[in-house]
């Protein structure tokens, strides 16, 4: 069964930085798609930044685009999210997600329903 773990969630102040990771197992695939979506208390799940591990397209939501970073590691099969100038705003709790083989970024970042597996989350909280 594929699991997705994450890590590196916690609290920072304004203008700092955390970098969160996601390491999956028991994916036998070679391609996926893969994402960050974060809930924040009250709103509904929104997504952050999806990236296509075949051909490194990625894609970004508007409220994070040039401060956040995704990336994946195919050979440590890992997923990461470099969250640089955070805001209080973006306290939520972040997951990790994936979708087994090809996506169109633009489109899967907008329907999180189409992302077969999630990790747990873990909660980022930035203070002003």
């Amino acid at each position: 069964q594929v699991q997705l773990v994450e890590s590196g969630g916690g609290s920072v102040q304004a203008g700092g930085r955390l970098t969160l990771s996601c390491v999956v197992s028991e994916y036998t695939y070679s391609r996926s798609c893969m994402g960050w979506f974060r809930q924040a208390e009250g709103k509904e799940r929104e997504g952050i930044a999806v990236i296509d591990t075949g051909d490194s397209i990625t894609t970004y939501g508007d409220s994070v685009k040039g401060r956040f970073t995704i990336s994946h590691d195919n050979a440590k099969n890992t997923l990461s999210l470099e969250m640089f100038s955070l805001k209080p705003e973006d306290t939520a709790v972040y997951y990790c997600a994936l979708q087994r083989g090809f996506c169109y970024t633009y489109k899967a970042i907008q329907d999180p329903a189409n992302f077969e597996h999630w990790g747990q989350g873990t909660q980022v909280t930035v203070s002003s």
